[in-house]
């Protein structure tokens, strides 16, 4: 950690009287990449991921019974039963498996109740009401 930090100390030199103003200008110049490089960072890199994990998670909550889902694993269902932190799938006719509800990769299909919903609230924002 020394070793990157003591370059840019010995780089600004020590200023008296007149050159004062010049020193302040040579650590400004100094410091505004290294500002910019983290303000891209934080909206190329961190925004876009913590934009991310919060529509996950909205996603996650709003899992209800008969949503078509896949898990990460690549499993393609149709949730049965919804719990605290479980949800049971069902696979196939007689299969049926415990997922956690991390392990929801997306909702392919919502199920009709969702759809239903959607559908009158569309209407209702449309008629102004």
């Amino acid at each position: 950690m020394n070793t990157f930090i003591l370059p840019l100390l010995m780089a600004a030199p020590q200023a008296s009287g007149a050159d004062n103003a010049a020193s302040g200008g040579d650590l400004l110049r100094t410091f505004v990449p290294f500002v910019l490089i983290i303000a891209i960072v934080y909206f190329l890199m961190i925004r876009p991921q913590n934009k991310k994990r919060k529509e996950t998670e909205k996603m996650i909550a709003a899992i209800k019974k008969g949503d078509k889902v896949v898990t990460i694993g690549g499993l393609h269902g149709t949730i049965q039963s919804v719990k605290e932190s479980t949800v049971i799938i069902k696979a196939d006719d007689n299969v049926k498996l415990e997922f956690l509800r991390s392990a929801i990769s997306n909702v392919v299909q919502p199920s009709k109740e969702k759809e239903i919903e959607e559908k009158t609230e569309g209407q209702t924002s449309e008629n102004g009401e």
